[in-house]
């Protein structure tokens, strides 16, 4: 499948290779770009034709995912999006949304760009991690933008910045090697400055989580205060961090575990993510088993909404293939793996330095919610972060609380960054 690395129009035919595109290219790639999603009949039935003829391994020969993604999981995620799927709903929900692209630094960045009808409203940009994309984060939209129509207060309201990572969905490829969260970082910098916001606040989870550190800690400007949902610095300082509480204990286990047994997505697309990229852009089945076996909550949740029919909150069957299929049609599973291969180096190249990361000048909000890869105790954030202006620990949610639970992590950012809002 030929994919368009660079769309270039407000009408882009993901899929279609460059003689099929329908508007030409335009000179200045650092304007603002309206876009729309168009995707070709022939190619999502291509992917029927695929989800059709994959070739299935044997069952699993254990009653959990120690062995990896259940084989009634895949069978099932794999008939409902042959047979019952309607990406077009998809593509209708985001192209009834305002899309743009621009240049920036040589990569085309995709962003959803909804403004608030409060004027006063707070701009914010907000990130995505892996395996996931903008599409986690739409249901966020309203509760941020309008929080008046969702049991909040006007004066908590946002115009909101949602940008696909380079590499990921509709952003083109980096075509050098260099693009780690910390360039990524920049960039979104530049985005914000091109779309006129001079005074901002930031918020991500995940791969967005390291992204938005990293605009904390280079100052970027305009950048006012930032709020997390996962504690990227566990990674690189766990062992330093205070195990004296059953709640540190209980953190620590998690880590542990994760490193002695969930770490095998992180390692493979840290050092290997051209080759794990071959099969993911030619099995879709083998794409979704992929972006499936992330964390164990994560994982059952999912798995219940196939097999059991019983979505998590808005982790729904439907919500779930969205999110697969726009990497299938994209055909970014290989250059999204490429980012863990950059960070992964940018940190060891950092540790190896001894320097520690530059203070962090401007509040910084954090939501621990419980079923997170590592729910991290207030001690393990004010660790990092000794200013530590707001912290919460939800009731519920977990590794994608944005998707999951999207108006309690609404509220959290609402209160996390209502002290900076505007009067």
């Amino acid at each position: 499948m030929s994919v368009p690395t660079h769309p270039t129009s407000r009408t882009t035919d993901v899929g279609a290779p460059p003689a099929q595109r329908t508007a030409p290219i335009e000179a200045n790639r650092t304007a603002i770009r309206p876009f729309e999603v168009h995707v070709p009949e022939e190619q999502l039935a291509e992917l029927r034709r695929r989800l059709v003829a994959t070739r299935f391994p044997s069952r699993e020969l254990v009653t959990d995912r120690s062995q990896g993604v259940q084989s009634a999981t895949v069978e099932e995620l794999t008939r409902y999006w042959a047979t019952d799927y309607d990406w077009r709903a998809c593509e209708a929900r985001l192209n009834a949304l305002p899309q743009f692209t621009t240049e920036i630094d040589g990569v085309d960045i995709h962003f959803v760009h909804v403004r608030s009808r409060h004027e006063n409203a707070l701009p914010l940009i907000m990130t995505h991690g892996w395996p996931g994309s903008v599409v986690e984060l739409l249901e966020t939209i309203g509760p941020l933008t309008d929080p008046a129509a969702h049991g909040g207060r006007a004066e908590d309201a946002f115009h909101l910045v949602l940008p696909s990572l380079p590499g990921y969905g509709f952003s083109s490829e980096p075509t050098e090697l260099g693009w780690d969260a910390a360039r990524t970082a920049r960039a979104w910098a530049e985005l914000m400055h091109r779309l006129g916001y001079t005074r901002y606040v930031a918020q991500g989870g995940d791969v967005g989580a390291l992204v938005t550190d990293f605009m904390g800690r280079q100052a970027v400007e305009g950048l006012v205060g930032y709020h997390l949902n996962l504690l990227t610095a566990v990674l690189a300082i766990g062992d330093g961090l205070p195990r004296e509480s059953e709640q540190e204990r209980a953190a620590a286990e998690a880590v542990a575990t994760f490193r002695q047994d969930g770490f095998g997505y992180f390692l493979e697309m840290a050092t290997r993510p051209q080759t794990i990229g071959y099969a993911l852009l030619d099995s879709p089945v083998a794409l979704a088993a992929w972006l499936l076996d992330h964390d164990t909550d994560s994982y059952y949740k999912i798995s219940r909404a196939f097999v059991d029919g019983e979505p998590a909150g808005r982790l729904t069957r439907d919500s779930i293939v969205d999110n697969i299929t726009l990497y299938w049609l994209t055909g970014t599973a290989a250059s999204a793996a490429r980012s863990y291969w950059e960070d992964a180096r940018a940190l060891a190249t950092a540790l190896a330095s001894g320097q520690p990361p530059p203070a962090v000048t401007v509040p910084v909000g954090f939501t621990t919610f419980p079923g997170e890869i590592w729910a991290s105790p207030r001690s393990w954030v004010e660790a990092v972060y000794p200013d530590l202006a707001y912290f919460n620990e939800a009731e519920k949610g977990g590794h994608f609380a944005a998707w999951e639970e999207p108006d309690l992590f609404a509220t959290e950012v609402r209160a996390a960054f209502r002290p900076l809002q505007k009067s």
